[in-house]
């Protein structure tokens, strides 16, 4: 794996081995990036279900302020850790080691709001969604701030579940078997005068 773009272009970083983890391969990185090219720099950003960090070290290269790597397993957060250290962002990187849920409810009572938040949750699973229903209702997106959730077709994704809790999905991606859906805050239906 390596950095696409940015200050820390083309240097390596790690990947977790084993079969608990599917960092997102480099074509669907840079199509990301680049849809999102304009809400990363100075951008606070949450990687969830963080890895190898991959996304939020690609962040911080291309700009982001700081960002909040979190995974449930000690060999992905010390593989982060080393990794954001090797690139020099390692002061800019706050990496937290639990379950998505405490993870989310510890940003939320600390009044935390992120502009872009990476969701990559094994696939066929309903994580990326109950992650989302939490996010919106602790609100944790940033005005005008973007979720997204890579996702593969067995996953559970229903995205009008998700305008109960203030949020909408508002573009589809797909790259090969990888979908990249982009959610946000739900706009006031109100128009002041």
């Amino acid at each position: 794996m390596r950095i696409i773009a940015g200050s820390a272009r083309g240097r390596k970083i790690e990947a977790p081995t084993g079969e608990n983890t599917r960092p997102t391969g480099d074509r669907v990185k840079e199509a990301l990036f680049g849809i999102l090219q304009r809400e990363v720099p100075g951008a606070s950003v949450l990687d969830l279900f963080g890895g190898s960090g991959s996304l939020a070290l690609e962040a911080i290269s291309r700009g982001a302020e700081r960002a909040t790597v979190n995974d449930a397993q000690r060999d992905c957060t010390s593989l982060v850790a080393k990794n954001a250290e090797a690139l020099g962002f390692g002061d800019r990187i706050d990496i937290a080691q639990m379950d998505w849920k405490r993870c989310l409810a510890s940003l939320a009572g600390r009044g935390a709001h992120f502009d872009l938040i990476f969701l990559d949750p094994p696939y066929a699973t309903d994580l990326a969604q109950r992650a989302l229903e939490a996010i919106g209702t602790q609100a944790l997106l940033a005005d005008g701030g973007i979720a997204v959730v890579e996702r593969d077709a067995r996953s559970v994704w229903q995205p009008d579940d998700l305008e109960r809790v203030g949020l909408e999905a508002y573009d589809d991606r797909r790259y090969g078997a990888t979908w990249l859906s982009f959610v946000r805050k739900r706009q006031n239906d109100e128009v002041t005068t």
